[in-house]
């Protein structure tokens, strides 16, 4: 793999150098030998063996554009646990943390060019990426080169479930989990028989329309009155908010992320529609509160169970208030911990090496603010889920279940 290679490379050229200055100092006059002296003696530092290398860590995610306010988080968390281990520890296994970022802005084909670069760049490992589409693009380059991904926000099923990818874990809970809470909450908690299923026809959303869609259908206690996918980026979304008003729809089950759920539920609101909306974690961020205003009261969304006050949970949050002076955003938490756990890993398996990490990852538990955790054959994380949210006042809050 990419480790073994490149020691590979390392050791032709170590080879060819010192023949090359065996050659020179018979066959070269005395400033030549000199020059080729410098070349040997440079190509042996670089012989540095892989246990002294830094290790490099990427985060991986959108970093810019409508949903940066999902990947800075991320971003962080790395920053504080590699500042953190790398001042009380000296790194981690022995070895000083790099951090590297790169950003996709939740695009699948600039989420192929990050991974490419960052396969580029030699890293070690990686936290990321933020969406579904664009960790699904990244994902196959990553396994090609060995490398072990974690994403704090992935949830598309397939990632894990189809088996494609024995590279990658993640510190959420996946999309079918997050439709069955949602369906369950508008069938038994608010007794709806008539929903309408909309998504934005990405990974993420649409897969969990199709989860929601099923799950309904299958209970026999509601009917899905419209199933529609709508384009992402549209400044308009009427014509499909007059056929949710025309369907006599009870409520929306929307799968997708909140710049298109704030506009369709502005434009419900400002049609007097009074349809109950209820979403996904990729709405149960404030930035939706922010766009949608007054209209954001109300509207239901799934998230990661609240685990704020988890002790490390709130040694985290104490940690990022005093380094950016503000709270936490979106899958905060969650990166935390995937930092967390890819350091408890190479910890405790002395190596970066793909196989020691993933043995790691599934059989070494390690203490995170979601919890104690460790990752199943798929590379979930057990123990981990979803909660129903409420904008109350302005802010969500966490339902009882």
């Amino acid at each position: 793999m990419k480790t073994g290679s490149r020691r590979m490379v390392k050791g032709v050229a170590l080879i060819a150098i010192i023949c090359l200055a065996a050659f020179g100092m018979f066959g070269c006059g005395q400033g030549e030998e000199k020059v080729v002296e410098k070349e040997v003696i440079k190509e042996v530092v670089k012989e540095v063996p892989k246990a002294l290398e830094p290790l490099k860590l990427a985060v991986a995610g959108a970093h810019t554009g409508d949903l940066a306010s999902y990947g800075i988080p991320s971003v962080r968390a790395a920053e504080i646990l590699v500042e953190h281990v790398n001042a009380t520890q000296g790194g981690v296994g022995g070895r000083k943390v790099i951090l590297v970022t790169e950003d996709d802005a939740c695009k699948p084909e600039m989420a192929t060019n990050a991974a490419t670069k960052l396969v580029g760049d030699d890293v070690d490992l990686v936290v990321g990426h933020i969406c579904s589409g664009a960790t699904k693009a990244a994902l196959g380059i990553y396994k090609d080169s060995g490398i072990i991904a974690i994403s704090p926000s992935a949830t598309n099923p397939d990632l894990t479930q189809s088996g494609d990818y024995p590279n990658f874990f993640r510190t959420i809970a996946s999309d079918d989990a997050q439709a069955r809470l949602e369906v369950d909450f508008a069938l038994d908690v608010l007794g709806l028989t008539k929903i309408a299923v909309l998504h934005d026809k990405g990974d993420y959303g649409k897969g969990l329309a199709e989860f929601a869609k099923k799950f309904l259908e299958e209970s026999g206690k509601a009917e899905v009155v419209l199933y529609e996918g709508i384009t992402p980026g549209g400044m308009d979304y009427s014509a499909v908010v007059q056929k949710i008003n025309r369907s006599g729809a009870q409520a929306v089950i929307f799968g997708g992320y909140h710049p298109e759920a704030s506009k369709i539920v502005m434009q419900m609101r400002k049609k007097d529609m009074d349809t109950i909306f209820i979403s996904d974690d990729g709405v149960k961020d404030d930035t939706f509160i922010k766009v949608a205003g007054d209209y954001a009261e109300g509207v239901y969304a799934t998230g990661p169970k609240d685990t704020s006050k988890n002790p490390l949970a709130v040694e985290a949050d104490k940690l990022h208030k005093e380094k950016y002076g503000e709270d936490y955003g979106a899958f905060y938490l969650n990166a935390y911990s995937a930092v967390l756990a890819l350091f408890n890993a190479v910890d405790k398996s002395g190596s970066t090496d793909y196989e020691a990490v993933s043995n790691a990852l599934r059989n070494e538990y390690v203490a995170t603010p979601l919890g104690i955790i460790k990752f199943d054959d798929r590379g979930d994380a057990i123990g981990v889920g979803f909660s129903v949210y409420q904008v109350q006042n302005g802010k969500y809050v966490e339902l009882e279940g």
